[in-house]
């Protein structure tokens, strides 16, 4: 019987090492990697950037050209699955809060950032520019989603233009399956006819994935790079 008793004793002593070791992966290491391969994302913009190469673009265009806010042609190339073409800064969030974006939504690529819906609106075109990231774990670039408020700025930038969005709805809680936060013109936003529109998604409880949290901007203004930081930017 003391045979037994010491057995089961270290059995469950094993399996809460192992438990307090997984919860240390995904609370802290999960989130160094995150962090480290989120500035090694944005390092390697910055380094196009500096060649003057910006939002690399496949062989197959799918879009045809636009106007952009400021009445300026703008015709960027389709983005390429996994790879990062812009970066995002909440001041809501913090004043050193900044994530690289990069094109698709799969599990590797939000491991690395930010992760733009394919098929949505591209930054600062005609439709709903759609953006999800995780709220917990791999770096949690979401965690404080709820702290989102109306009139909050939300502002990227592709190298040669900063584009700030202005958010008009949320956070706004919806069920995954509700795939039209996503439309060009969503539903539930208020927005009544096509535009320049931004969403941002992560998922809610902090740490489950029952429901997302969703909220809803409009692009306010643009200017460029050469002009300096946008004012939302300016301490």
């Amino acid at each position: 019987m003391r045979v037994l008793v010491r057995t089961v004793s270290e059995l469950c002593i094993t399996v809460g090492t192992l438990i307090v070791l997984f919860v240390v992966y995904v609370l802290f290491w999960t989130g160094v990697k995150a962090d480290s391969e989120m500035n090694h994302q944005i390092d390697q913009l910055q380094k196009q950037w500096s060649k003057g190469s910006v939002a690399q673009q496949s062989k197959a265009p799918t879009t045809t050209p636009t106007t952009s806010a400021t009445g300026n042609p703008k015709a960027p190339g389709p983005y390429v699955y996994g790879k990062p073409f812009a970066v995002m800064y909440i001041p809501r969030l913090g004043f050193t809060w900044n994530k690289p974006v990069l094109e698709g939504t799969g599990t590797s690529v939000l491991q690395k950032g930010l992760g733009h819906y394919r098929g949505t609106a591209q930054l600062g075109q005609v439709g709903n520019f759609s953006v999800a990231g995780h709220r917990r774990t791999y770096g949690d670039p979401f965690k404080d989603f709820p702290q989102l408020r109306r009139g909050d700025a939300v502002v990227l930038t592709d190298g040669t233009t900063w584009f700030t969005y202005r958010i008009d709805k949320g956070p706004y809680k919806t069920v995954p399956t509700d795939v039209e936060v996503i439309d060009p013109v969503p539903r539930k936003s208020g927005y009544t006819a096509p535009g320049r529109y931004l969403t941002l998604t992560t998922c809610d409880p902090e740490w489950g994935h029952s429901h997302r949290l969703i909220v809803w901007a409009h692009l306010d203004s643009t200017q460029p790079v050469e002009a300096g930081k946008p004012q939302a930017l300016r301490r």
